[in-house]
């Protein structure tokens, strides 16, 4: 299993009851999560420190009910270091991400495809740095764009398609 191990901005801090409370930065935000199926005691207290709790609805959909979060704040995250990188010389490259709560439960940001950011990341400087040639990805399935700026950080001149017109606007 791969683990994103560079994030010092998001990490997931309880879950409970189809629930999950996750750390964005310093906001706490409380969304649903259907693969949570288990009860466990709520005992740290961000639990009762929300910055922001997602209400799902018994009709679908749902909706946010914020008590101290901005309109919208940025995450960093930190790619891997490539070992014999030349161009980087042991430096890291570090994402930017701008998150909001959209209307249906998301913040504009996956953290668990992190993994996939820094394989997309350290593959693209390994084929750089032993071939010297320039790198073209196609990112078919965009959506909010951290595979995009993954592969753009890492030197490759990146297209971003997404059939989510909103989601590409975002990103």
């Amino acid at each position: 299993m791969w683990i994103a191990e560079n994030w010092k901005d998001y990490e997931i801090l309880d879950c409970s009851e189809g629930e999950k409370l996750e750390r964005w930065a310093k906001y706490t935000l409380l969304r649903p999560d259907p693969q949570v199926l288990w009860k466990t005691p709520k005992k740290i207290k961000e639990w009762r420190k929300l910055n922001a709790h997602y209400h799902r609805s018994d009709k679908g959909g749902g909706s946010w009910e914020f008590f101290d979060l901005p309109e919208e704040w940025t995450i960093n995250y930190d790619l891997p270091i490539v070992r014999n990188d030349s161009e980087k010389g042991g430096e890291r490259d570090e994402l930017t991400f701008h998150l909001k709560p959209f209307s249906f439960k998301h913040t504009g940001l996956f953290p668990e495809q992190a993994v996939n950011w820094d394989w997309t990341y350290s593959l693209i400087r390994k084929r750089i740095n032993e071939t010297g040639k320039n790198v073209k990805v196609l990112n078919l399935f965009a959506y909010t764009g951290g595979a995009t700026l993954a592969a753009a950080a890492a030197g490759a001149a990146v297209t971003h398609v997404d059939a989510s017109k909103g989601m590409v606007g975002w990103a």
